[in-house]
């Protein structure tokens, strides 16, 4: 089969597309035929030398896909060979074909085309485990997204709205501003020209999700609500920062940091398990949709990359196989 590589850490150009020997699916788990990938800004970091996969994970980059199973391992029930799914993956979407636990197989949500569907298993997950796992976001509250027109900006959003929460979001350009705002977004801040702590209001968020990290950590103190809940995903303001305790304890608040990629199988098949419960009767009604900025094929995976760390898109960036 055919999948991107990485030839020795670097730029763009570090992504090959090479031949390489198919995977077998070990029990438990299912072979699936991939149709898409997606880019995620981990898959940067992992062709940067930052972020390299978990033990026993595939080598080459993607942790998401849509396909067609095309073989099943020891002890695999409930999927047949052929059903059409996506799936939320360690590692590997880059290639024609992937080795998946069973625990982290989702069917192909009604009405969304197999192509698409790429688009949902990575963002899903987290948002869902996330804002509403981990933060518990509730009706009538508020939710602050920072990078709200990225694919988890994008998803946030319309999850948020779908429970029928206030949600403000941060962006760097009036295009991705009026995105978000198409998408239901209450209120928009252009955090190169606003203060979001000032744009959130006096009662301030009750919860945020942050991709940021350490430049953001104190102005999320100063914009969270009494009780509020801050969940840091991501660390591209850094990895460093003083965390004042008595701005946290004066508002009774919590700060939780979370990562997906290297849980358990078993959490990642709860995750997995309670998005198909709670967000797949959305999507397959239409509520909620994937955002996809651009489609390339797989061996334009380097231009794919060069657009994601460019920060110009909206939604999801697939490659096609």
């Amino acid at each position: 089969m055919r999948a991107i590589t990485i030839s020795e850490p670097g730029g763009p150009e570090a992504l090959v597309l090479a031949e390489v020997p198919d995977p077998e699916p070990a029990a438990g788990e299912v072979l699936v035929e991939v149709a898409a990938s997606a880019v995620n800004r981990a898959d940067v970091l992992q062709r940067q030398g930052f972020y390299d996969p978990p033990p026993g994970a595939s080598r080459y980059p993607g942790l998401e896909c849509s396909g067609r199973i095309a073989a099943l391992g020891a002890g695999v029930s409930g999927w047949a060979v052929g059903d059409e799914v996506c799936a939320l993956l360690a590692g590997g979407g880059y290639a024609e074909k992937v080795a998946v636990p069973v625990g982290q197989l989702l069917p192909l949500p009604k009405g969304v085309d197999p192509v698409s569907a790429a688009a949902l298993p990575e963002v899903v997950c987290t948002v869902w485990s996330n804002v509403f796992q981990v933060a518990h976001l509730r009706t009538a509250e508020t939710l602050l997204v920072h990078g709200g027109s990225s694919g988890i900006g994008t998803m946030a959003i319309q999850l948020g709205k779908a429970i029928g929460a206030r949600v403000a979001v941060t962006a760097g350009s009036a295009e991705k501003l009026e995105a978000c705002r198409a998408l239901g977004a209450d209120v928009l801040v252009n955090y190169r020209e606003q203060d979001f702590v000032e744009a959130v209001g006096p009662d301030g968020a009750d919860v945020i999700l942050d991709v940021i990290g350490a430049k953001y950590l104190d102005r999320n103190l100063d914009a969270l609500a009494v009780n509020g809940r801050l969940v840091v995903i991501g660390m591209q303001g850094g990895v460093k920062a003083e965390l004042n305790l008595g701005k946290l304890m004066a508002k009774r608040a919590a700060v939780a940091a979370t990562g997906l990629r290297a849980r358990p199988l078993a959490e990642k098949a709860a995750i997995v398990a309670s998005v198909r419960e709670h967000v797949w009767p959305l999507l397959e009604s239409g509520t909620v949709h994937p955002v996809i900025d651009r489609i390339l094929p797989l061996a334009d995976a380097p231009e794919a990359h060069r657009l994601m760390e460019s920060s110009t898109h909206i939604g999801k960036i697939l490659l096609q196989v």
